[in-house]
């Protein structure tokens, strides 16, 4: 595993981060349970070959990702540098600050978290819940009384809003997207990184519905045989100011795929990242519909099943795999792996909107992909 410097935290980071947002789940009878031994196996690999970051936040895997996490740090807290994140739209008083806090600590059943973040803060909560509720001046006593020890925001906002965040000045660390599809942060992560603050990636992978073809692969490294996940993780770490890329793993063998991916000494080379940056103009229409697969719209009260929509048209739009898309368009609603509802069912609530941490005109966007695969 190669370790980068984490800012001015003082932490050497591993590359490669673990990221417990996709832990394996089962459902029964609508209720979700975090597959629990499958889940501790790969994280404990994880650990096992090197990853020193865990990231995990009060609502993921259906609010249990925390306490699964907690059991994995047995054994490893003293080695492993946790992350977690506040939920900013719950907060309507100056005191849920502690109150949300506290009870994370005892969901993970720590004494203490590594790298406490503002959790998708943008321009408007940090005016209208962190400066309104003073909200820096919580997260500074917590930090002074050790139940934090560093603070930290997750980023969905433009890149000049990042910026700014930046300059407040009380952060250690951030963390936002930027993968192969999605490169509009990149000045702003180099901004970051001469400020002294470490920078963690999310969707390295583009929330997994990255797609390309191996042909096309193979070109852009004059031959090489490179999965696309490895291609997008290298491409990532190649970029001298990311500290550390998150990757929500959930199998073993995903974990030692990245690892190793993780632990090359060099990523591409400068011709190889102008060559890929090249190719990748083509797929820049992508960025009117860049779902990353997040599931913050989830769930739609009409069971309409946005990701998978948006997926497919994805496939459509950008990689012009139209009849597949349109394959598995009619399929859906008949298999679990298809389950929910088509985009041409949307009886436009715009729910969906006020949760979607991209901004993704959803109800417009699934007029358009109903239109184009119906």
């Amino acid at each position: 595993m190669q370790y980068r410097k984490f800012g001015n935290t003082g932490v050497q980071i591993s590359a490669l981060g673990f990221g417990a947002m996709r832990l394996p789940e089962i459902e029964e009878k609508g209720t979700f349970r975090i597959d629990e031994d499958r889940a501790l196996l790969t994280i404990t690999r994880a650990f096992e070959l090197g990853v020193n970051y865990i990231d995990t936040a009060y609502g993921y895997c259906h609010g249990n990702s925390e306490i699964v996490v907690g059991k994995a740090l047995k054994g490893w807290r003293d080695k492993v540098y946790l992350s977690t994140k506040l939920p900013v739209w719950m907060v309507k008083a100056k005191a849920d600050y502690r109150r949300l806090l506290e009870g994370q600590l005892r969901k993970l059943d720590v004494d203490y978290i590594d790298f406490y973040h503002f959790h998708a803060l943008d321009q408007e909560r940090f005016e209208t819940v962190v400066l309104k509720y003073d909200l820096l001046d919580e997260a500074q006593k917590a930090k002074d009384e050790g139940l934090i020890k560093h603070i930290s925001f997750s980023f969905h906002d433009d890149p000049e809003v990042l910026k700014r965040l930046v300059d407040v000045g009380i952060f250690s660390s951030l963390l936002c997207q930027y993968n192969l599809l999605d490169r509009a942060n990149e000045e702003a992560i180099a901004y970051a990184h001469a400020k002294g603050m470490g920078v963690v990636i999310m969707g390295p992978v583009a929330g997994g519905r990255l797609a390309a073809s191996s042909r096309t692969i193979q070109e852009l490294l004059e031959g090489r045989a490179v999965s696309t996940p490895e291609l997008a993780l290298r491409f990532v770490l190649a970029n001298n100011h990311v500290s550390c890329a998150l990757s929500g793993m959930s199998s073993v063998e995903m974990v030692e795929e990245n690892v190793k991916t993780a632990s090359l000494k060099t990523h591409l080379t400068d011709d190889e990242l102008q060559k890929i940056k090249m190719a990748l103009v083509e797929n820049e229409r992508l960025a009117e519909l860049y779902c990353t697969g997040c599931d913050y719209c989830m769930p739609c009260p009409n069971d309409i099943n946005i990701p998978l929509n948006f997926r497919l048209m994805n496939y459509h739009r950008a990689y012009g795999l139209t009849d597949y898309a349109r394959g598995e368009y009619r399929k859906i609603g008949s298999t679990e792996q298809l389950k929910g509802r088509k985009a041409e069912e949307c009886v436009e609530c715009g729910i969906c909107e006020e949760k979607c941490p991209q901004k993704i005109a959803i109800r417009k966007q699934l007029k358009e992909t109903a239109a184009a695969l119906g």
